[in-house]
């Protein structure tokens, strides 16, 4: 056993990654390849711009008493492909990419 390979992580794993840290792992590829493809709707794309008019400074910053602004839109609870979680605007937070990339373990 060994500790997951996401940064910071200590949950013990036979190898790679623990199944909080590895993506889309409840996808199948061609159901992953669904759900991928719902960024590229106009729905997706009014919803982002609604997240982005509503909240133009970093949420997570904002909380620490910083002023970033929001470039990315994120998933506070994982959808993992569930639609009513993606389209949900209650789920959805404006972050900085420095916040977005820690929250989704890409470093950052």
């Amino acid at each position: 056993m060994q500790f997951c390979a996401a940064p910071g992580c200590g949950v013990l794993v036979p190898r790679g990654k623990c199944p909080t840290h590895t993506p889309h792992q409840r996808l199948s590829r061609p159901a992953y390849a669904k759900v991928h493809a719902w960024h590229n709707l106009q729905r997706w794309h009014r919803l982002r711009a609604d997240v982005l008019r509503a909240e133009p400074f970093c949420r997570s910053c904002r909380a620490q008493g910083r002023k970033c602004l929001t470039v990315d839109v994120d998933h506070i609870q994982k959808h993992e492909g569930n639609p009513d979680l993606f389209w949900n605007r209650a789920n959805l937070q404006g972050l900085c990419r420095s916040c977005h990339s820690r929250k989704t373990g890409q470093g950052g």
